[in-house]
């Protein structure tokens, strides 16, 4: 008889709500072993880097002054191997798509019911497939099948759009990311282009009227 191996996992978010109804789940199933829950960043990557979970539940707004791309990379570079799921308050396609793009593993929706789907989550991650809850499964076909060529927005043209939108000129954009203002420049450019905008502020509206931002 084989051996059922325990799949360890790591929580965040800043809810303290969140993660006691999301333990409270996941300690019904011998399946899994919650190896810790954190409310700060800092002091999560600590965690995972002591426990080196299987899969990691992290919330796209853990920290608000922190775009969740940089989250996913500095994650990636602590455990590599771990797979990621991101507990999310958008059911926008593009936004899902680039998050995949990115190497997330799954996506759930936090209005979705995860007592339905977590569990199925976290072992179809594990298992090195993707998954989405469904309300970001359809979210994420729709922006598939429309003709939206927002469905090749890059990630650094994301953050940088986050930033702008945030109220961070240029030469702080460039400095934080550690890029030449020109290059700054020419993203923005890109973006009004690519919502048809004029101005900055233009390009916030669009850009918050397609679900870009929130």
């Amino acid at each position: 008889m084989g051996i059922s191996m325990v799949i360890q996992i790591a929580l965040a978010d800043d809810s303290d709500l969140t993660l006691i109804g999301i333990q409270s789940i996941l300690d019904r199933h011998d399946a899994f072993q919650v190896v810790g829950t954190r409310l700060v960043f800092s002091e999560f990557l600590e965690l995972i880097a002591a426990t080196a979970p299987d899969v990691i539940l992290l919330s796209d707004r853990l920290e608000p002054d922190i775009h969740v791309l940089t989250l996913i990379r500095t994650i990636q570079e602590t455990t590599p191997q771990a797979r990621l799921l991101i507990l999310g308050h958008l059911t926008n396609g593009l936004v899902i798509h680039e998050l995949l793009n990115c190497g997330v593993m799954g996506y759930l929706y936090r209005h979705d019911r995860l007592e339905d789907c977590l569990v199925e989550a976290i072992h179809t991650v594990k298992r090195g497939k993707p998954y989405l809850s469904p309300s970001a499964s359809t979210a994420y076909l729709l922006a598939a099948n429309a003709d939206n060529t927002g469905w090749q927005l890059g990630a650094e043209a994301y953050t940088v759009l986050r930033l702008i939108a945030e109220g961070h000129h240029p030469q702080e954009v460039a400095f934080m990311h550690k890029v030449s203002v020109r290059r700054v420049y020419r993203v923005v450019a890109r973006l009004r282009r690519r919502f048809g905008a004029r101005t900055n502020p233009h390009l916030i509206a669009r850009a918050a009227e397609e679900g870009f931002l929130f």
